[in-house]
């Protein structure tokens, strides 16, 4: 994302999301705190999604499972999805698919190339205004639930090591 792009005729059923697009994502990327990577169609700003690092707590069930393999860690890195909105237009039409696999390939690259990452993890969200649910958009995309629940969101993580072989 750069200051040419024009972010105007963007909307969403999720106002925060374009709110965050318009006055934030900008200047957290030039404080390095995310990246904002934006598709076009035809010119049209179709969808967005913001990536940044982050670590999943290894705690209750999920501490168990990585004990038995061997990794006494509290903590794992992973990349976050820190938003991602697709315009109105453009719902339903394989976008948000199409950026879950990019972010899969983010990681991917980071690990290959620059430090360690294990997972992808989000904070999903439920509106009540709508029938979409975000919650179950990752379901489908292979990411699973952590059982501590934040208010408002819950938090979610796709774990590169088992699931990275059937995306790719």
């Amino acid at each position: 994302m750069n200051d040419q792009h024009d972010t105007k005729s963007f909307s969403s059923y999720e106002q925060e999301l374009v709110d965050f697009l318009r006055e934030d994502a900008l200047e957290n990327q030039k404080q390095r705190l995310s990246v904002t990577f934006l598709w076009f169609y035809k010119g049209m700003l179709v969808s967005y999604i913001t990536l940044l690092n982050d670590r999943i707590s290894l705690e209750g069930d999920l501490r168990a499972v990585f004990r038995k393999k061997g990794v006494q860690y509290h903590s794992l890195p992973a990349l976050k999805i820190g938003r991602l909105c697709v315009d109105n237009r453009f719902l339903r039409k394989g976008v948000g698919t199409m950026m879950i696999d990019f972010s899969i390939i983010v990681a991917s690259r980071i690990f290959e190339k620059y430090s360690g990452c294990r997972f992808i993890v989000v904070d999903a969200k439920r509106n009540p205004n709508t029938k979409l649910d975000s919650i179950q958009f990752y379901r489908k995309m292979g990411f699973n639930e952590l059982k501590e629940q934040k208010k408002g969101a819950t938090p979610m993580y796709f774990d590169l090591v088992n699931e990275i072989k059937s995306c790719l």
